[in-house]
């Protein structure tokens, strides 16, 4: 009896930012014949493009990318509606034997569409206390109430995202248990994932971040924010804590002067890839490579050929 064919791969590439995963991603779907997925939250935004570090059109060797520009700066991102948006594109690409190569810095979006990932219900009532006691009391206040009932969701979570903050509450109040507990666990949804990590050094990342930085300010994204502002950033609930955006909106507010609107946006982008780092670093399930290994590509498609 002949072997069952082996299933269509799911592979996601993993990393901080600025390590050089767009790269990779893109080596990858061409020699695996694939797509790529965006696994980044803000690169769901229509003209969220300097900022976000959104490959432009031009530049994806006529590749299919899948989840940009999805949404306008005034509408928010949820993580489960991702999971669905991001399943329906993962399981068509499959079913037309196109490999989905997922590449994107959010780690929570990344692991919701690859791991068994159940969200909790919501209660619209304690939702709505929850967010009268933000407005009332602010994010700060609320993220140290978390960070007493549940430490660990504290540690993942800004203390200025006043939203998530009040999901995590809300959550353990719904459920009677920490928030952290409902988080993604390591077993994938489906078997036929592989992950892989693109490695670098910390100080050369750190460097690769103000450079990448300053390049964008370089490219126009204050005047890029200028425009979004007109479109509604200021009143989208996610789109307007990007790291940057919130920057120079503050510049442009006259709160910061630009340098440290650049200063600012340098420091916060090196904490998130921390936090990014902090993700994966207790996932067994990465394989890893080098970003500056020549033979990256190839130890890369050996993993997934297994």
């Amino acid at each position: 009896m002949p072997a069952a064919p082996r299933p269509v791969p799911i592979v996601a590439i993993v990393g901080p930012t600025a390590a050089g995963k767009t790269g990779l991603s893109l080596d990858l779907a061409e020699a695996l014949g694939g797509e790529v997925v965006n696994t980044d939250a803000m690169q769901l935004y229509r003209g969220m493009d300097i900022g976000t570090a959104k490959l432009p059109a031009a530049d994806r060797r006529g590749i299919p990318h899948h989840l940009l520009d999805r949404l306008t700066v005034r509408d928010p991102a949820t993580v489960a509606e991702f999971q669905g948006w991001a399943r329906e594109v993962v399981a068509d690409l499959r079913a037309r034997e196109r490999v989905p190569v997922l590449v994107g810095g959010s780690a929570l979006y990344t692991r919701a569409v690859l791991d068994r990932f159940e969200f909790p219900g919501t209660d619209p009532t304690l939702r709505a206390r929850w967010e009268a006691e933000l407005e009332e009391r602010g994010p700060a206040a609320l993220h140290a109430l978390l960070a007493e009932r549940d430490p660990e969701a504290a540690a993942r979570i800004l203390p200025d995202n006043g939203r998530r903050v009040v999901r995590a509450l809300e959550v353990i109040d719904i459920t009677g248990r920490p928030f952290s507990a409902t988080l993604p666990q390591l077993e994938y949804a489906d078997p036929a994932t592989v992950q892989v990590g693109v490695r670098i050094d910390r100080d050369l990342l750190e460097q690769r971040i103000a450079q990448r930085v300053d390049a964008m300010f370089d490219a126009g994204l204050v005047d890029e924010v200028r425009r979004l502002l007109d479109e509604g950033l200021a009143e989208g609930r996610t789109a307007s804590r990007a790291i940057g955006y919130r920057q120079v909106v503050a510049h442009l507010a006259g709160e910061l002067t630009l340098e440290e609107a650049r200063d600012r946006t340098v420091v916060a982008t090196r904490q998130f890839a921390r936090r990014q780092l902090a993700w994966w670093r207790n996932d067994p399930r990465i394989h890893w490579v080098d970003h500056d290994d020549p033979d990256r590509v190839e130890r890369a498609l050996a993993v997934v050929a297994g």
